[in-house]
């Protein structure tokens, strides 16, 4: 095969090279993110469990300041806040699974393509 028609297939193996890398940096993204959410869910779950077992004041962050509160209330907003990262993680989750879906089919792609281009110049 002359080296024009072999161009073609080279232009769309690096377009694809190019593609694979994005994803993997967005996969690497939400893989970060990910784990910060575990974190806090953690965090989340050791705080319920400790506010759970307190008998004395109650005292709440509230951006930056911290006021005393009753215990139901703080409660209420360690559930509200473990509901938040327990609904983020989730979705965070589902847009990994499904770029690692895309990540593997796309490797496939220029698995199969870069065969070919190297059976094609194998023929010339």
């Amino acid at each position: 095969m002359a080296a024009t028609e072999q161009q073609p297939i080279e232009n769309e193996l690096e377009k694809l090279l190019k593609d694979y890398q994005i994803l993997q940096e967005q996969l690497r993204s939400i893989a970060m993110q990910l784990e910060q959410f575990q974190a806090q869910k953690i965090e989340s779950e050791r705080a319920k469990e400790e506010l759970e077992k307190s008998t004395g004041k109650v005292y709440l962050s509230v951006g930056g300041v911290i006021v005393e509160t009753t215990k139901e209330n703080a409660l209420s907003d360690i559930y509200d806040r473990h509901a938040l990262v327990e609904t983020r993680f989730t979705a965070y989750n589902k847009q990994y699974t499904d770029l690692r879906n895309k990540e593997k089919a796309l490797n496939e792609k220029i698995t199969k393509i870069y065969k070919q281009s190297q059976g094609q110049q194998g023929v010339a």
